[in-house]
């Protein structure tokens, strides 16, 4: 071999022990600097109150600046988009839930530049959200079999359920819940969200809706509307006397909402690792589980990043399903 060959080949040789020595080196200790977590919602919320408690955490044990950005709009695709283009080096996560990062994929495919189970990568399941079922008090009914059994006596056009918008899931639910049990409903999306959802169930513009907990246990116990079924397999400790959809003839039916944290696609493995288990660490505290508590939150996490990828892309297998075979469309 000549010299110059000798020299190129000692160089590549060089290089790529040096390129090898890099991808092994330990990576540095996440957070080393400051971190964005984007929230696709107003602050209030359960997505923005799960993001906020777990950011001022990660403040109080690394020292670093955490920043929550509220990114409100267009149903969460300003939030998914901005945080797809971010570098992804670890440093801006986002707290999104089964609206923005599992139904969406499929309710707004044709208005979102990009598949938010392809452009993000999932650190973890933060929080469980209980929900349940409630009518007006203005239908002969306080159990879900007792509303059905009234829902399927009334006209076409005389039953309508609310929600906070077209393809959310309060929205699919209440469309899952009519075709199963046999009766008519028409649809009522409030851009409001519960603040003006509630208000209208209260005053019978709509017969029933799904809401969540947090949110509705108030207006229940003031009277204002009345528990019919709580989503899931067990019964609510807040409410022991209302019997599950289960229990009512309707398992699989309705939504205790989760909230998640996802990172840009490509962040390294090693730092993934890392934001997992800062996110185990103070998700998993005692403190933490019973500051979320006081919200009706369930803290959930995940045993590894990968363990929630799988469990998102089966929400949103679940969830396009649940679209195309209802026919609901997004304009």
């Amino acid at each position: 071999m000549g010299k110059i060959a000798a020299s190129v080949a000692g160089a590549v040789l060089g290089f790529g022990i040096a390129a090898s020595a890099l991808a092994q080196a330990p990576a540095e200790a996440w957070p080393a600097r400051p971190v964005r977590i984007i929230v696709p919602y107003a602050p209030g919320g359960a997505t923005d109150i799960t993001a906020r408690h777990f950011a001022n955490r990660l403040n109080e044990v690394t020292g670093q600046p955490v920043v929550v950005d509220n990114r409100a709009g267009a149903s969460g695709i300003i939030a998914i988009e901005l945080a797809a283009k971010a570098t992804p080096d670890g440093y801006t996560l986002l707290v999104g839930n089964v609206s923005t990062n599992a139904i969406n994929e499929t309710t707004f495919a044709s208005q979102m530049k990009v598949k938010p189970s392809r452009a993000l990568t999932g650190v973890s399941n933060l929080i469980e959200l209980p929900h349940l079922f409630v009518a007006s008090n203005a239908v002969a009914a306080n159990t879900m079999r007792d509303f059905v059994a009234w829902a399927k006596s009334q006209p076409a056009g005389k039953i309508s359920f609310g929600s906070s918008g077209v393809g959310s899931y309060p929205h699919l639910d209440g469309v899952r819940l009519a075709r199963a049990a046999g009766f008519d409903a028409v649809h009522i999306p409030y851009k409001g969200g519960a603040a003006q959802m509630l208000p209208g169930i209260a005053g019978n513009e709509v017969q029933y809706m799904e809401i969540n907990l947090a949110s509705g246990l108030p207006f229940v116990q003031a009277g204002r509307m009345k528990a019919i079924a709580a989503v899931g397999n067990q019964r609510l400790q807040q409410l022991p006397n209302v019997p599950t959809m289960s229990e009512s003839g309707y398992p699989g039916i309705g939504t205790n909402a989760w909230n998640g944290m996802f990172a840009p696609a490509g962040v390294p493995k090693a730092v993934l690792a890392q934001i997992h288990a800062r996110v185990q660490a103070i998700m998993d505290a005692p403190q933490m589980k019973d500051t979320l508590a006081k919200s009706f939150m369930t803290v959930v996490v995940d045993k590894s990043p990968a363990d929630f990828d799988k469990f998102v892309r089966a929400e949103v297998d679940k969830w396009g399903k649940v679209v195309r075979e209802n026919n609901i469309k997004v304009e």
